[in-house]
């Protein structure tokens, strides 16, 4: 395709969840041309993750895929997605501790991959699919940690570069982003939420429920294969 001066491009975080996903066919509707980030970092899923990334890129017709290897995140480790001392979590909904999944200050070393990929490519926005539910547990997920970021942005790149960082559901939660996803029509099928598992996902880690909990209330069938299907829907 011919460019054009009309034509918009962002950068999207890819991790291979719903959510991303989400955040990927929100920003092609929107009229962007998607480039396409996803990391492995040593996550006990990574491999599944990477397929169901590229996969995305497949559907979405990307103009760009780019993954990069972040093995400095599992060997920094304190998480339970990248050590293998430490356990997966079973799923507490309620809890307000900061999860075990949680990978210390993941989202400022993405960011700053997505930043430099948008700004080599003449992206205006970086997307990231991270919501409510996340930045109750995860201190990198919260609103204020985006506006912070998005000053980052901008005091670090050139005068002329003008990327907005989007987190359009920030304020969602993942029934919100189900809800919008179905309408969209996101391949969900070729995402991956589990923390456990490549295939079936368990169905009781916290990924899990809030993915579980957010098909079951919008009445959907989440279209994944699961070891268990327990009832979390509100």
């Amino acid at each position: 395709m011919t460019e054009t001066d009309d034509e918009k491009r962002a950068v999207v975080l890819a991790s291979g969840g719903m959510d991303s996903a989400t955040a990927a066919y929100l920003a092609a509707d929107e009229g962007y041309d998607c480039y396409l980030l996803h990391t492995s970092y040593g996550q006990e899923t990574e491999d599944r993750e990477y397929e169901c990334a590229r996969r995305l890129a497949d559907e979405l017709d990307a103009a760009d895929f780019l993954r990069v290897e972040t093995g400095h995140l599992a060997a920094i480790g304190g998480s339970s997605l990248t050590d293998d001392e430490m356990d997966v979590a079973d799923a507490d909904m309620d809890s307000e501790e900061v999860p075990t999944s949680y990978v210390p200050f993941r989202n400022a070393n993405l960011l700053a991959m997505a930043t430099a990929y948008a700004e080599a490519n003449d992206c205006e926005a970086v997307f990231i699919g991270a919501h409510s539910e996340d930045f109750s547990g995860y201190p990198d997920c919260r609103p204020a940690f985006f506006d912070a970021f998005q000053r980052v942005i901008d005091t670090g790149t050139k005068d002329e570069t003008d990327v907005e960082l989007r987190a359009p559901f920030v304020e969602w939660s993942k029934t919100d982003i189900a809800e919008r996803g179905v309408e969209l029509g996101v391949p969900y099928e070729h995402t991956w939420s589990c923390y456990r598992e490549e295939a079936p996902a368990c169905g009781t880690c916290d990924a899990c429920a809030f993915r579980l909990q957010a098909f079951q209330n919008v009445g959907v069938e989440d279209p994944i294969e699961y070891a268990e299907r327990p009832e979390y829907a509100d």
